[in-house]
């Protein structure tokens, strides 16, 4: 099954390093890159279950808000695999082949 994906878009890089610390530290997810988009604009990717990534984006935001201006938060909760697979978001293809079956076993 897919991990949710969280994004946050902030208005400084600094914004952006607050957000991407707060959403680390308060829930088990993981940080798989971030985007400059110009203009000072920046956004953190994470990876998580759908919970997780909730309650790091919600942490995040606060933390950014602090430092700087929060533009957008975003959570898709299963992105199809046609989107991992074309969008560099922290996974690709390859990540599904490598992901334990329900059984346990690759």
């Amino acid at each position: 099954m897919a991990e949710a994906l969280g994004m946050l878009e902030c208005r400084s890089f600094p914004a952006m390093v607050e957000a991407a610390d707060a959403m680390v530290k308060a829930a088990k997810v993981e940080l798989v890159s971030y985007e400059k988009t110009g203009g000072g604009y920046v956004t953190a990717v994470i990876r998580g279950d759908v919970a997780a990534v909730k309650a790091a984006c919600d942490a995040g935001h606060a933390g950014a808000s602090k430092v700087g201006e929060i533009v957008a938060m975003h959570i898709i909760a299963r992105p199809h695999s046609n989107v991992d697979a074309v969008i560099p978001l922290g996974r690709g293809a390859d990540y599904e082949e490598a992901e334990p079956t329900k059984t346990g076993k690759k």
